[in-house]
């Protein structure tokens, strides 16, 4: 069955449905005015900060702000309104003149334990890639641009970039091997040998990878799940089947144990054995699609667009079927989930939401450890396996490189 949405502009409605309907036009600031860029007269929108002097009259609630003004981290709590959740769109744009008396985040990050080592601005388009092959100095990043850019880990610089001709939907990295998600075509790169091939079929974009052993599993725009064995680093991957069941873009995926979990904007989550390619079982695992999937001990969890994520677990060891053991809820849909440890090896996982923050949860308690916060949604948070950095993509093509201190595993998988 044809697929009736296309690309990037199936999530983006997705968005548009959960969360994103714009405030009326009065109670909303103006985005041109917020920049200095404003030339309208009138303008339908507000050039002023929405008034807080009458906030002890009645309760303030996160949308009576200015859209996208984060408060500091000094502010506590207003009237239930917590103002250091929100960034200062003037800070962060240069104009803010209010320093410490500010109610909102002059800072990208809060909390202890990781800092910010580097930001990256060369793509045009918002990020949608990240991978750092194991023992490489080499980060490449893929954008909606149609490039691939390679940088080079000790300078931070851009060391190669290639046009790939079309938007970049994932990128994954296994061992010498990078592969690349394009519309109808995965590109592998063996960065040892220099080979380079086009896995060419008719699926549409691929929007996620997983890798186990010699398989790569694709997740593509029409439903089905793409599956190539590696052979040689001298030969291009043998496509051996395609799997389908999802009705919907497969978006998320992870390999667990001997067990493929895979996402769907359909709602639905699927459990594939990996020997035998079958799908074991299949259940309705959230309201909205299903963005993100990773395994954390005997574990399964997911984040979606309906504000939630789900910790799954069977009820015995090697359960076919799996059940929610803890739901945590957000105040906005989850768009993508990874984790690193502690120095002190608890579990930190980082999830991204479509208010333009990363949230850092202690786990199992989910208590917060810390917050990113950027100028445009983080659709891709990737981490180093042999290190303790980790990196966050951005809608605006920035891409950080973030360091956890003290980290004693690379990461939660």
């Amino acid at each position: 069955m044809a697929v009736k949405l296309v690309e990037r502009n199936i999530v983006t409605q997705h968005k548009r449905n959960r969360g994103f309907r714009p405030l009326p036009s009065k109670t909303k600031v103006c985005s041109y005015w917020l920049k200095g860029r404003c030339n309208r007269s009138p303008c339908r929108f507000l050039h002023a900060e929405l008034p807080l002097q009458n906030a002890s009259h009645r309760k303030v609630s996160a949308s009576t702000l200015p859209e996208g003004h984060v408060a500091s981290n000094t502010m506590k709590e207003r009237d239930g309104l917590k103002l250091g959740d929100r960034l200062c769109r003037h800070w962060a744009s240069g104009t803010c003149t209010k320093g410490d008396k500010c109610l909102f985040q002059h800072s990208w990050s809060r909390g202890e334990g990781f800092s910010l080592l580097a930001t990256l601005e060369r793509h045009e388009k918002g990020i949608s890639g990240i991978g750092y092959p194991s023992g490489s100095d080499k980060l490449y990043s893929g954008g909606k641009d149609g490039v691939v850019r390679i940088w080079d880990c000790h300078t931070g610089q851009c060391s190669n970039k290639v046009d790939v001709g079309s938007e970049v939907g994932s990128i994954i990295c296994k061992d010498q091997w990078v592969f690349i998600g394009l519309q109808n075509v995965v590109k592998a790169w063996n960065t040892q040998t220099a080979a380079a091939f086009d896995l060419k079929f008719t699926a549409g974009l691929v929007y996620c990878f997983a890798v186990k052993g010699d398989l790569l599993f694709a997740g593509c725009q029409n439903g089905h799940i793409l599956v190539w064995r590696g052979s040689s680093p001298s030969s291009p991957p043998q496509l051996i089947t395609s799997l389908e069941g999802h009705t919907s873009v497969v978006v998320s995926m992870v390999v667990g144990a001997n067990r493929l979990y895979t996402g769907s904007l359909d709602g639905t989550i699927r459990v594939w054995d990996i020997d035998t390619l079958g799908c074991i079982t299949s259940f309705k695992g959230h309201m909205d699609a299903v963005m993100s999937l990773i395994c954390w001990d005997e574990y399964l969890l997911s984040g979606s667009l309906d504000r939630t994520i789900k910790v799954w677990g069977g009820s015995s060891p090697g359960a076919r079927t799996l059940e929610v053991v803890y739901t945590h809820k957000e105040e906005n849909g989850v768009l993508a989930l990874n984790g690193v440890h502690d120095k002190e090896r608890n579990p930190i996982l980082l999830a991204s939401c479509n208010d333009d923050t990363v949230h850092m949860y202690e786990l199992p308690t989910f208590v917060e450890r810390g917050r990113i916060f950027s100028n445009w949604e983080v659709g891709v948070v990737q981490v180093a396996d042999a290190c303790p950095i980790f990196f966050t993509g951005d809608g605006s093509g920035i891409l950080k490189v973030w360091k956890v201190t003290g980290v004693l595993k690379g990461s939660v998988l």
